[in-house]
């Protein structure tokens, strides 16, 4: 019995894909799970000029150039939100520029990396410093290790 060799099935490059170029398209959607918050997070390295960009949390957030922003500070946190009346102008770059005198009252220097955190829903960009989030982890740790017996 002789048999014919079956030809290859190749589906046809999707709308927006050109073939041999991995990831020239569009990316898959990705399904989001049950109960996921309404945070992106992204990190950031504060630049000499107080420069932080991280576009996937900007871009979370739809700021865009000539928004203008109401930034305020606290021990190693920065939060940033829109506002008409801000101060601070988002630059044609999705980055956001923390004022010196703020970087000072939150303690962060030049070449810090940061944790940032969008906050689509309510308009705002956090900044927290490493060491903020290592007190965290730190104080949850130590919540966490009461309740165990020895």
């Amino acid at each position: 019995m002789t048999t014919r060799p079956v030809p290859p099935v190749i589906p046809a490059a999707s709308p927006g894909r050109r073939p041999g170029k991995h990831g020239a398209g569009h990316p898959m959607p990705l399904a989001s799970p049950p109960g996921r918050p309404d945070v992106v997070y992204g990190f950031g390295r504060i630049d000499a000029s107080g420069r932080v960009a991280d576009r996937t949390t900007i871009a979370a957030l739809g700021w865009r150039g000539g928004d203008r922003l109401t930034v305020t500070a606290e021990a190693g946190v920065m939060t940033a939100r829109r506002d008409p009346g801000g101060m601070i102008t988002v630059p044609a770059r999705p980055y956001v520029v923390i004022p010196a005198p703020l970087r000072r009252r939150c303690g962060l220097r030049a070449g810090d990396h940061v944790l940032l955190a969008a906050s689509p829903g309510q308009d705002t960009l956090a900044a927290y410093s490493f060491a903020v989030v290592d007190q965290a982890l730190r104080d949850h740790a130590q919540v966490a290790g009461a309740g165990r017996r020895p």
